[in-house]
């Protein structure tokens, strides 16, 4: 996985916001609505995985 770059990030963020009529509130609202459904998928599947199965991983929600 290449890093990201300050370029990426900034296409990015007006991708988003050309996606939301440069509505930035209706922007953000949608990112936190897309955080809160992933972090909820990750919790199921936290739950749903074995042990075993990945060698004692556990998924964190947080970034470092």
């Amino acid at each position: 996985m290449r890093p990201v770059t300050r370029e990426d990030t900034a296409y990015e963020v007006e991708a988003a916001l050309a996606f939301h009529d440069d509505d930035a509130k209706a922007t953000i609202a949608t990112l936190l609505a897309d955080n809160h459904h992933l972090r909820l998928q990750l919790a199921l599947a936290e739950s749903a995985l074995s042990r075993g199965l990945v060698r004692g991983w556990r998924p964190r929600f947080d970034r470092d």
